[in-house]
């Protein structure tokens, strides 16, 4: 096992060293500014600035040092269905089920026509598609019971809406609130 060791002088966990593709060609453990000849033709002395280390800005080698080497990436099952309790039990039994193993290791929403169209699930426009494909949110405390007891800090969210997205996230916003969570600890994609 060896250390990398990147330019700011932080040392990561340790990782394989010896690393082939399935091809048999080695593999180096990250690729950097000084992995690269060029990268502006016109301009060959900056690749530094255009390309950066892995870890650090501008992050186009990626946001971990040794990207999925040494951590693998969120996986979730998108999951939601029915009312919020029902997609509030499935997602306690998605994370349950994932302890000690790699899989989900967050959370992903579906949500249901009416909630992904911005209708309430009382519009008569709803009729017949609530919760059907997704869970019903028509107000911040089906949030609350959307999220309740999941440690919305410690995992992250994926909420896949559109159009109303901003609704529904200033409903994650106040329910994190509400919970007493920062913001700055809250993770995951709209």
């Amino acid at each position: 096992m060896s250390t990398i060791e990147n330019p700011a002088g932080r040392s990561s966990n340790p990782v394989d060293p010896e690393t082939v593709s399935l091809s048999g060609y080695a593999i180096d453990q990250v690729y950097g500014p000084s992995s690269v000849q060029t990268v502006d033709p016109a301009d060959p002395s900056r690749p530094a600035e255009r390309i950066g280390d892995p870890g650090q800005f501008p992050f186009t080698r990626g946001i971990h040092e040794t990207m999925y080497r040494k951590r693998l990436w969120t996986m979730r099952q998108f999951a939601g269905f029915g009312s919020a309790d029902d997609t509030n039990a499935r997602f306690k039994y998605l994370l349950e089920n994932a302890k000690g193993t790699k899989a989900n290791t967050g959370l992903s929403t579906a949500f249901d026509l009416p909630t992904l169209m911005g209708r309430d699930s009382d519009d008569p426009l709803s009729s017949g598609e609530v919760g059907r494909c997704g869970v019903a949110i028509d107000t911040i405390e089906d949030m609350h019971r959307l999220y309740a007891d999941i440690p919305i800090d410690q995992v992250t969210v994926s909420q896949t809406i559109n159009g109303p997205a901003c609704v529904i996230w200033a409903m994650y916003l106040a329910m994190a609130r509400q919970r007493e969570i920062g913001w700055d600890t809250l993770g995951g994609t709209l």
